[in-house]
């Protein structure tokens, strides 16, 4: 059974779970203008970074890449990775287990 999730529905905290289950992790993200998130990493993942609206200048280790709303990035999980919005802005993250091949 397909699920369905309405971004404009889901609680307003600053990470929240799109669907109900974890397979694969979608979150959707908002951030406020000048907000930032502590560079963190997730190992055994491949992440897709979907801006929906505004725009993000997303750091990679220490390499930023300039995201506006309908752009997409995929990179591996074992990276160092730290949003940030210059202005109000929210994203979409699905977390793919990594494949090793």
């Amino acid at each position: 059974m397909p699920e369905h999730a309405a971004l404009d529905e889901l609680p307003p905290q600053m990470h929240a779970p799109v669907f109900e289950t974890d397979r694969p992790k979608t979150v959707r993200l908002r951030l406020e203008a000048g907000d930032e998130v502590p560079a963190h990493s997730h190992p055994g993942f491949d992440i897709v970074f979907h801006v929906v609206d505004g725009r993000m200048e997303l750091a990679l280790d220490g390499e930023t890449h300039e995201v506006a709303a309908g752009e997409l990035l995929r990179f591996g999980g074992d990276r160092d990775i730290s949003p940030r919005a210059p202005v109000d802005s929210s994203a979409v993250l699905v977390f793919a287990p990594a494949n090793d091949d």
